[in-house]
């Protein structure tokens, strides 16, 4: 019986769990803190990892309160964590400027700079992606992808980059702070989308550094996500209330550890996650990629396994703005006024909790109301920076609750739009892991199971699937769990939801409208960009 601290970051907090990992994974305690993801009006997305690193202590402290002994006694410190940030940091671990997001999109003339002439196949030229696929299995095709942010990072803040002396993503600058070294577990040196595909050693692509004139000095070196990675420094420990010399492991990027912590680790094996944004994740024992579509096999934690990965970057951010834009009063028209939640006359617990009650009273279809969930802008199965949200079908009848369901719909049937297209190129399960904040709505759960027509099987504790698959990874490189394929036997089924035969036809009228949506509106898009 081991003690592993997992620290999951998303992209609006973290949230620190404690497990005791033996023949099961137990959940011993857990504590959030919040902090802000800053969308500019030039289509900048940043956050300051100071921020981060104040949210981890806090969360840590607030754990340390209640478990004094436990966390005097940790065995080893785990990560999972949002992915394809750029966080240039200097020689001392601090950041020279504010994390890049993942939403960043910002660099529209650095990749019309590289993307070449014509002939061009997904914005790019062909030779160009040829050679990224030959070298990488992947490509830079998505000006949110983290080469990009470096150019743009060289291009206007030439100071700050000059100052640089490591690229890291988001968990990798933390580790750094925590321990003074500078890594990349695999799977974070394969979201640069410069890493080495054609290689038996973990390594950056030399041909592909060339090509896309990185820096070969800016980039750390590579670990596997089970390896000790280095100890916790005196100074960081005492800002986060653990002990000195802790071990920590490199852990996962969210996709790979929430992949472990699904349960869904096996070949064919599909997941679906909705938290503040969303994805279709199937295993592959071989690397694929779909240029057209934006979606490609990426490293997971486990050795010889890939995620063939499709993501929606606002899929539970839809429902927090239906939340603050919908559901609440945010003009004042009532002069009086309470939250749901807060009377105790109710049996809600959460604003969340009536949502899901609301939106469980209007009819599958939501009375013919599409809502598209490209709050800002779209990667895959189409790139578009300039694609927006908005609902379609409204009439004189509609009211919020058609528009609610609309929204969750919206979500779900773009989810059923990853696993067709991922079903072109691999084997999907008939049965679908569910997991994310998003899974803990029985009624989302079931609107899934119906737009997708297959069944959906939620895991206990689903929002905490990122630090479930953080510990179990760090189990495995502390030799407590011999392997993470043991991870099925470790993560139960808590519910299963079946798919209702008679919502399949509305949902297959629907969802034939929706993937036109975009299709039909792309020029608008571009032309509201503008404004």
């Amino acid at each position: 019986m081991i003690t592993v601290l997992a620290y999951d970051i998303g992209t609006t907090g973290v949230k620190t769990c404690l497990f005791e990992i033996g023949d099961s994974i137990v959940a011993i305690d857990s504590a959030r803190a919040g902090y802000e993801l800053n969308v500019l009006p030039d289509g900048g997305a940043e956050q300051d990892p100071d921020e981060w690193w104040r949210a981890m202590a806090s969360s840590t402290r607030a754990i340390a309160e209640r478990q004094p002994d436990r966390l005097a006694g940790i065995d080893g410190i785990s990560f999972s964590s949002q992915q394809q940030s750029l966080v240039l940091v200097d020689e001392q671990a601090r950041h020279v400027y504010p994390a890049m997001s993942y939403m960043d999109q910002r660099s529209t003339a650095q990749i019309a700079a590289y993307a070449g002439k014509a002939p061009r196949v997904a914005g790019l030229n062909a030779a160009f992606l040829a050679r990224s696929l030959w070298h990488t299995g992947a490509v830079s095709a998505s000006v949110k992808d983290p080469v990009w942010k470096y150019h743009w990072l060289r291009k206007n803040r030439p100071e700050e980059f000059a100052r640089g002396h490591k690229w890291l993503d988001v968990k990798e600058a933390l580790i750094a702070r925590m321990t003074g070294e500078f890594v990349m577990s695999e799977d974070s040196a394969f979201a640069t989308l410069l890493y080495d595909a054609r290689c038996e050693e973990m390594r950056f692509s030399p041909a592909m550094l060339r090509m896309l004139d990185v820096q070969p000095e800016h980039l750390p070196r590579i670990c596997a996500s089970t390896d000790v990675v280095g100890l916790l420094l005196p100074d960081a420990a005492s800002k986060l209330g653990l002990p000195a010399g802790a071990k920590v492991l490199a852990g996962a990027g969210d996709v790979a550890a929430i992949t472990v912590g699904s349960g869904a680790t096996e070949p064919g094996e599909t997941h679906v996650y909705i938290g503040t944004s969303g994805w279709v994740s199937t295993v592959s024992e071989k690397r694929k990629v779909d240029t057209s579509a934006m979606i490609a096999t990426i490293v997971g934690a486990q050795p010889g396994r890939y995620n063939y990965f499709a993501e929606l970057e606002t899929a539970g951010k839809c429902l927090e703005w239906v939340r603050d834009h919908l559901a609440l009063d945010e003009i004042d028209i009532y002069l009086r006024k309470h939250h749901v939640a807060e009377d105790p006359t109710t049996e809600f617990a959460t604003l969340y909790d009536y949502l899901s009650q609301v939106i469980a009273s209007a009819e599958p279809g939501a009375g013919g109301v599409l809502f598209a969930p490209w709050l800002h802008g779209n990667r895959c199965p189409f790139e578009d920076p300039d694609a927006r949200g908005m609902f379609v079908g409204l009439g004189l009848d509609t009211g919020k609750t058609e528009m609610l369901r609309a929204v969750i719909e919206g979500v779900c049937f773009h989810m059923r739009w990853f696993v067709e297209t991922e079903a072109k190129k691999v084997t999907t399960s008939a049965r679908i892991r569910f997991v994310g904040g998003g899974a803990l709505s029985d009624v989302t759960a079931q609107i899934l199971a119906n737009v997708l027509q297959r069944t959906v099987d939620v895991v206990a504790n689903p929002q905490d699937a990122g630090a479930v698959g953080a510990a179990l990874i760090g189990a495995v490189g502390l030799g407590e769990v011999a392997s993470i394929s043991q991870a099925p036997g470790l993560i139960a089924v808590a519910k299963s939801f079946e798919p209702d035969p008679a919502t399949k036809a509305v949902y297959d009228r629907m969802f034939g409208a929706f993937t036109q949506l975009h299709k039909a509106n792309r020029k608008i898009f571009a032309a509201l960009s503008q404004v």
